[in-house]
C-alpha cells in the first residue's frame, strides 16, 4: 500500500524506522505535516502492520495533503487492529474533522468515551471538534473582527467560570 513518496535519505544513510517514526510525531507535534509525512511514509513502508505506523501516517496525509479518504482509511485500520489505543480514535477523530466531518468526528470520539470512560484527552478533542457558539453580532459575518474579538471575550468570562 505504497502512496507514492520516496522514503530515500538525502545522504543515502540507512534508516531506522523507529527513529523515523518518533522524528515524524516530533514534526507532527510542531506543525511540519509536509516533513513529518516523509518520515512517517518510510516507517509504514518498513512494517506496513503496525498499527501505530498506519494511523499517524494517515493523520500525516490529512494534515499535509488533504487526502481525505485515504487519511481516514489508514485511521480506520489502525483502529480496527488495535481498538483499544485512545490515541488511533484520536488521531481519526482529528482527520474527520480536518475533513470538515464534524458530525463523524463527535461520533468516533463519543464512542470512544464510551469504551475508554471519561478519557481527559478524548474529552479535550471532542471539546474542540464541538459545535461553535452562534456569533455575537449575528449581523456581520462570523469572520468580522468585532465578532472575533467578542467571541474571544465571552470564551474567556465562560472559561473562568467553568463553563
Amino acid at each position: 500500500m505504497s502512496i507514492g513518496l520516496s522514503t530515500e535519505t538525502t545522504e543515502g544513510t540507512a534508516q531506522d524506522p523507529k527513529v523515523e517514526f518518533r522524528e515524524g510525531i516530533e514534526l507532527l507535534r510542531n506543525e511540519y505535516p509536509q516533513k513529518a509525512l516523509a518520515k512517517l511514509q518510510f516507517a509504514f513502508e518498513s512494517d506496513k502492520r503496525n498499527a501505530y505506523y498506519i494511523s499517524f501516517l494517515g493523520l500525516a496525509i490529512a494534515r499535509a495533503q488533504r487526502k481525505w479518504d485515504k487519511a481516514s482509511e489508514l485511521c480506520e485500520n489502525a483502529v480496527q487492529l488495535n481498538p483499544k489505543e485512545v490515541q488511533f480514535h484520536l488521531n481519526l477523530g482529528e482527520v474527520y474533522a480536518l475533513a470538515g466531518q464534524r458530525e463523524r468526528a463527535l461520533y468516533t470520539l463519543d464512542q470512544a468515551l464510551r469504551s475508554f470512560g471519561n478519557h481527559a484527552r478524548l474529552k479535550q478533542a471532542r471539546s474542540r471538534v464541538e459545535k461553535r457558539r452562534a456569533p455575537i453580532l449575528p449581523f456581520f459575518g462570523r469572520d468580522h473582527f468585532l465578532n472575533r474579538e467578542l467571541g474571544r471575550l465571552r470564551h474567556r468570562l465562560l472559561k473562568s467560570q467553568g463553563k
